[in-house]
């Protein structure tokens, strides 16, 4: 069976998914798309050589009768609108985060899912999906270090534009690591803090960088997460589990080491797409074959719910520099 998908928003995001579905993964067809820029829309399906549809409006993407499941990489504040489209159409959803612009919104899908009976949502988390992190979780899982203790972290990009301002670091960047880390730990975020080191020189007037945010989970797990955004270096993506027996570490992206002019070294990736590409077509690939069984494995409406929840006591704290509660209700029964 082929999964016929419909893709909402074709920017750069979409039209990577749209080539990744048809070009690279096994299963799907991009039958359908839409775009506010038609005609952006049309060049991009002719680039990539698709048979699809372009329609102007996304919701005749949702109800056209050929699009199995939906693909949403559209604006960001259009997410909540069209996967709720899609839950009310009873099709499957891949939503780009986030998955709405608030809490309430995230709820009101997370409500909107419980109500229709079944899991149709997948957010597009996709560290997950990394082959280092899911390495990393096997030694917590098996227990090779014991109970985890403390997570040391960092999230370092080479450079951001002008546009990038303070409460980003948490929506843009800080995002990943406030999934992947529930998901790591297998926890929720109890209290939050963000203190503000030495402002770096490279850093534009708007913005206050690097960031250091501190985490204590239900279970009492400690969590340093350093955001450095303007690191010039390169993108580095560091995580370090401290337990009871032992540490683990995530593994570095694979580099050929040089011997070279009397130095010894091994490359930085400066791109988050090149560090996380595989992770891209691993995540899709799994919603594709979840989405023809007909069962949603992946993370959920709920977990955007929980990253949401969590970005707003960051964000509260950035302003406090007190501790601040993250108050996540009970998961319901229906994401067990």
């Amino acid at each position: 069976m082929t999964l016929k998908l419909g893709v909402i928003g074709t920017g750069a995001i979409g039209q990577e998914h749209m080539r990744r579905c048809s070009k690279v993964l096994q299963g799907a067809e991009v039958v359908a798309v839409s775009d506010i820029n038609v005609e952006g829309a049309k060049t991009a399906v002719a680039r990539l050589g698709l048979n699809a549809e372009v329609y102007a409006d996304g919701h005749d993407v949702v109800n056209a009768a050929n699009v199995d499941a939906v693909l949403v990489t559209s604006w960001d504040p259009t997410h909540e609108e069209y996967t709720l489209a899609a839950i009310a159409a009873g099709k499957p959803v891949f939503c780009e985060k986030p998955l709405a612009m608030t809490a309430e919104g995230c709820r009101r899908v997370v409500d909107a899912e419980i109500k229709f009976g079944k899991r149709l949502v997948q957010v597009g988390f996709m560290r997950p999906y990394d082959a280092g992190y899911r390495a990393l979780k096997k030694v917590i899982v098996d227990g090779e270090i014991g109970e985890p203790l403390m997570l040391h972290c960092a999230h370092r990009n080479p450079t951001v534009p002008e546009n990038y301002t303070t409460d980003m670091a948490i929506t843009n960047t800080l995002i990943h690591e406030l999934d992947v880390l529930r998901w790591l730990t297998e926890d929720d975020y109890k209290s939050v803090q963000v203190v503000f080191p030495r402002v770096t020189s490279k850093a534009h007037a708007q913005l206050k960088d690097p960031q250091i945010v501190l985490f204590e989970t239900r279970k009492g797990i400690r969590i340093d997460v350093e955001i450095f955004v303007n690191c010039a270096y390169g993108y580095d993506i560091q995580c370090e589990v401290v337990g009871e027996e032992g540490i683990a570490k995530l593994p570095e992206p694979s580099a050929v080491q040089m011997r070279k002019n009397a130095q010894l070294s091994t490359a930085i990736l400066t791109d988050w797409k090149d560090r996380f590409i595989d992770a891209y077509d691993v995540e899709l690939q799994a919603f594709i074959n979840d989405a023809t069984a007909g069962k949603l494995t992946g993370p959920s409406a709920w977990d955007g719910f929980a990253a949401s929840v969590a970005a707003d006591a960051c964000h509260k704290a950035q302003k406090s520099g007190a501790i601040e509660p993250v108050e996540l209700p009970e998961r319901p029964a229906f994401y067990n």
